[in-house]
């Protein structure tokens, strides 16, 4: 396991923005029942994590998509940590919401984005895949160029995963379940007998019912 997806799963268990509950699930807006239940906003309340999460955002980038020349939040989870990290690049940020505003100049995309630019794609969380690859298509159809999205967390479906590469959007996450799971572990948030409900549960989220 990587050190970035190691020290990220440990901070996001130590303020609870990551919570496992194998025997008592919770249920997800989706209506899906889960053992973990992700809420990186809570990342923001905590400076030191804040930066952490920041920084490291900001090196990905800079390794992997050095002609980056705009970033984009998907809303709202991703806008606050993708102003943090525009600003320590020095390039301009814009975000991306979830449906056209009902007023005004029912805007899609908030911010100034000329055709052409490229564009990193700044998320919080990836469960499904779909809201953040709505983001990517909008972008596109505005005229600009996707180089890529870089998430906090990914739970790492394999449904997700397909859904990415049939888009040919490249995803890195800085964190993940089973580092999440890796860490719980070691340091006994979790127990060995849990891993199995644990790992049966991604297999088919959508399906998985708790015995």
């Amino acid at each position: 396991m990587k050190l970035i997806e190691k020290n990220i799963a440990e901070r996001l268990l130590k303020i609870k923005a990551v919570k496992l509950q194998p025997n008592n699930p919770f249920v997800w807006a989706s209506g899906w029942k889960s053992p973990i239940y992700c809420d990186n906003r809570k990342t923001l309340s905590y400076p030191a994590i804040r930066t952490y999460i920041k920084n490291a955002l900001v090196h990905c980038i800079m390794d992997l998509y050095p002609e980056a020349e705009v970033i984009a939040g998907v809303a709202t989870g991703a806008i606050a940590q993708g102003v943090l990290v525009a600003d320590e690049l020095g390039l301009p940020f814009i975000y991306v919401r979830s449906s056209p505003k009902d007023h005004g100049l029912e805007n899609l995309i908030e911010g100034d984005l000329r055709p052409k630019q490229k564009v990193v794609v700044i998320e919080d969380l990836i469960s499904t895949g779909g809201s953040s690859l709505k983001a990517v298509e909008a972008i596109r159809k505005d005229g600009s160029d996707v180089l890529g999205m870089v998430a906090i967390f990914s739970y790492g479906f394999t449904s997700a995963e397909e859904k990415f590469k049939n888009a040919k959007v490249k995803l890195s996450a800085l964190s993940n379940y089973d580092a999440v799971l890796t860490e719980a572990l070691a340091t006994s948030y979790i127990q060995e007998k849990d891993m199995e409900t644990l790992r049966e549960w991604r297999k088919n989220p959508s399906a998985w019912k708790k015995d």
